[in-house]
């Protein structure tokens, strides 16, 4: 496999981690495989795969860069020559009850080639229901943007699909696709999860690739429907609903169209923007 930007396969890996950790481990075996199979050589895994749940189950299937997940993941890149990004999972911290939300790339020798902690902690009251990641989670100090076959891969998480800069960000640095793995909840995600996920692409002209969960967990449905949106906004794939994959095609050529057709990125005028400055005087 040669490492330049050529046109490849990717593919979202959509799944529920309620269940045991070994049963899920082999779901996500089975769905990379299928994934393979479907021509993919970039597969993108959802947020948090190998467990969701209450914080005391999180905090329970928390690893370390040297666990059992990582292990998995580093295995069936190698077994498939394939670029993996982990979507995410519970990074457990020394000394610590709190744990990080990471997400790992993976080249096809199975080696570490990004590593990413969530920046933006999900703390939110939603028809009624209360959410605070940050009692569970800490955050991230960090932007990530991992070269896969060749491609600037922008490394995001779920939440973070709601802060625009963070993606212009790693457009300007480079990034010509985002990955977005997420646990997008239902109630939100109807209206939300399509309108977000186009807008990150348009804006930055970008392909996103999103792997979702779907299905309950302790009374919370997810949204599913994991989507693969190309530089003009396009959905171009589509999961639907349960345990499955979506692939379609990524093509330089289509990140180079959007950006010439609308130069945004070279358009851009941080020095008037001084967002700091305002964030200051909040």
């Amino acid at each position: 496999m040669t490492d330049s930007r050529t046109p490849l396969r990717a593919a979202c890996v959509q799944l529920n981690a309620a269940r045991p950790l070994d049963d899920t481990l082999a779901l996500a075996e089975r769905l990379v495989e299928r994934a393979v199979a479907s021509g993919a050589t970039l597969v993108v895994l959802p947020e948090k795969w190998n467990a969701i749940g209450p914080a005391a189950r999180m905090l329970a299937a928390a690893e370390q860069m040297d666990g059992p997940t990582v292990a998995a993941m580093r295995g069936w890149a190698r077994l498939h020559g394939i670029w993996l990004v982990g979507g995410s999972i519970s990074e457990r911290l020394d000394g610590e009850d709190r744990i990080r939300n990471l997400s790992l790339a993976f080249d096809p020798a199975g080696t570490i080639v990004g590593a990413y902690r969530k920046l933006h902690m999900f703390d939110v009251e939603v028809d009624g229901r209360q959410v605070r990641e940050s009692a569970t989670d800490r955050p991230g100090d960090e932007v990530v943007i991992a070269s896969l076959r060749g491609w600037q891969v922008g490394l995001t998480i779920c939440y973070d699909l709601r802060f625009p800069e963070l993606y212009r960000a790693l457009a300007l640095v480079g990034a010509e696709v985002f990955t977005v793995p997420a646990g997008f909840m239902l109630h939100t995600g109807r209206d939300h999860w399509e309108v977000l996920l186009r807008a990150r692409a348009i804006e930055n002209g970008a392909y996103v690739i999103a792997p979702n969960q779907h299905g309950s967990w302790d009374g919370n449905r997810m949204f599913g429907r994991s989507l693969i949106v190309d530089p003009w906004g396009v959905v171009i794939a589509n999961a639907g609903d349960g345990d499955g994959v979506c692939v379609a095609e990524i093509d330089p050529a289509r990140v180079d169209a959007a950006r010439r057709q609308l130069p945004v990125l070279a358009h851009v005028r941080p020095e008037i923007y001084r967002l700091q400055t305002a964030l200051d005087r909040v």
